[in-house]
């Protein structure tokens, strides 16, 4: 039986759909779909697919990443 783990993933909306990726996972592993649930989906399997194929280590273990925050900030350009 597979062990669960918690990874932190970030869900971006854009005009033509959505793009998710995880936070602790060294290397790039993304997932997209037409809706939040599509691209979460996405992502997880492409989680499953890419520790399947490069290891367990690909983890990082401790995450520095605690709570992740979304914002905006005006700045002059």
């Amino acid at each position: 039986m597979p062990v669960m783990k918690q990874i932190k993933i970030i869900v971006e909306k854009y005009s033509d759909g959505y793009v998710a990726y995880p936070l602790s996972i060294k290397g790039a592993v993304v997932g997209q779909g037409n809706t939040y649930e599509e691209a979460l989906a996405d992502v997880k399997s492409a989680i499953c697919c890419y520790i399947e194929i490069f290891g367990k280590e690909m983890l990082e273990d401790d995450s520095p990443v605690i709570e992740a925050f979304l914002t905006e900030a005006e700045v002059a350009i």
